[in-house]
């Protein structure tokens, strides 16, 4: 288990942000997963790292804010901790983001104080968005095995054989086995995910068509000038880095008002402490007309109404069904893991990165080429294995891109 949680930091730090010598590094994680920070912050300063500033969370605090503090700290967000980020941003310091949160750590909290708070919070941090659109500086996120998610992804075992095989997952779908080979078994999984980017961007499809017997039947247009991307990114600087680990997703930017038909979420969606089932979007144009839940209906609603751009989709992102996450066959009620056993798309921001020339662009030329604009950007889940997509060239061919749930390529 050492070798295996020493592997994982590593890699983490090495390929996930790649921190560079004299680099700074922003650890963000939660207090009760402070020896596994550690252990992420020796790696840094073992590569050359300039500093390790850390940014510590707590559960417990963040659901006693929420039901206790002051209803007028819902409209706030402190100043420093936005100077903070882009103080950090600017001089290209590393952003590497320790998850391990209970899905249900804001089950009851009043949906109201939390929609207030994610827009406080987004209008602060703009600039710093602005950064990180832009490919001023890298970012990472990893998850950690902990009670309360692994006793909500496994709640049959007890709690300890509950965080081991949370553990055991997670490093499955981080090709983590404690030899020493996860960074050159990520380095070879990043280079077959591009092969596919490469083929969808040789299409350069005008529009796809989605299809399934959950009763998704969703016509979406692309960004005109889009790129599908898929297995890491790069700073305007030159510096490698893997947003996500794991990854298994090739993804682009749709037209914010191309977007017709139904889709159906195939697995539930963990927001704000909540879980969210049976999630059908009705769309026009673009913009989601009518939202559906049978469970946390009133927590999707406040979050495709956080802004204007928070009820058009900004994200498309293709993932077969034949996945190693997928394949676990383990519903893990965490983004990071169930993005990417499946099919999805995200409500909100689009990445800049997604349309050609988009992380040189002004806020006003990324709308002119057609792709959202948000505070907010919230995947959910659609993929199934019988799902159909079918993509359409602006010379008029009809390509399959999935049948069964998998890539026709």
């Amino acid at each position: 288990m050492e070798k295996k949680l020493k592997e994982y930091a590593k890699l983490l730090v090495e390929v996930g942000v790649n921190i560079q010598k004299g680099q700074t590094l922003l650890l963000f994680a939660p207090v009760d997963q402070a020896p596994f920070a550690r252990m992420c912050a020796d790696v840094a300063y073992e590569n050359g790292c300039r500093e390790v500033v850390m940014m510590w969370s707590d559960d417990h605090m963040t659901r006693a804010k929420y039901l206790f503090a002051d209803d007028a700290v819902f409209d706030e967000f402190p100043q420093f901790r936005a100077d903070l980020y882009t103080h950090y941003a600017k001089e290209g310091a590393a952003f590497l983001h320790l998850i391990c949160d209970d899905p249900e750590n804001l089950l009851g909290v009043d949906s109201g104080r939390i929609l207030r708070s994610h827009k406080a919070s987004g209008e602060k941090l703009k600039e710093y968005r602005r950064f990180q659109d832009q490919n001023v500086f890298p970012w990472g996120i990893g998850a950690l095995s902990g009670p309360k998610w692994a006793k909500k992804v496994f709640p049959g075992l007890c709690e300890e054989d509950a965080v081991k095989a949370l553990w055991d997952k997670i490093f499955m779908a981080c090709r983590v086995k404690g030899d020493g080979t996860a960074v050159e078994a990520w380095k070879q999984h990043a280079k077959n995910l591009r092969e596919h980017v490469r083929i969808l961007n040789e299409y350069h499809f005008e529009k796809l068509h989605y299809e399934n017997a959950l009763g998704t039947d969703l016509w979406v247009e692309l960004a005109d000038t889009h790129v599908w991307e898929a297995g890491g990114d790069r700073t305007a600087q030159g510096q490698d880095y893997m947003p996500n680990i794991p990854t298994e997703e090739c993804f682009t930017a749709n037209k914010k008002t191309g977007i017709n038909g139904v889709v159906c979420a195939a697995l539930p969606l963990c927001r704000d402490g909540n879980v969210i089932e049976n999630i059908r979007f009705t769309m026009k144009d673009g913009k989601i007309i009518k939202a559906e839940a049978t469970k946390g209906e009133d927590v999707l609603k406040a979050a495709i109404s956080v802004d204007e751009g928070a009820s058009y989709f900004g994200e498309v992102a293709l993932v077969p069904y034949d996945s190693p996450i997928s394949n676990s066959k383990t519903l893990y009620y965490e983004t990071l893991f169930d993005e990417n056993a499946a099919c999805h798309f995200a409500f909100g921001k689009a990445y800049a990165s997604n349309v050609e020339g988009g992380a040189n662009m002004t806020k006003e030329e990324l709308l002119q080429a057609g792709i959202n604009d948000s505070i907010t950007h919230v995947d959910f889940m659609v993929g199934t294995a019988d799902l159909k997509v079918t993509g359409y060239t602006h010379d008029g061919r009809e390509i399959p891109v999935f049948i069964d749930g998998n890539f026709a390529f």
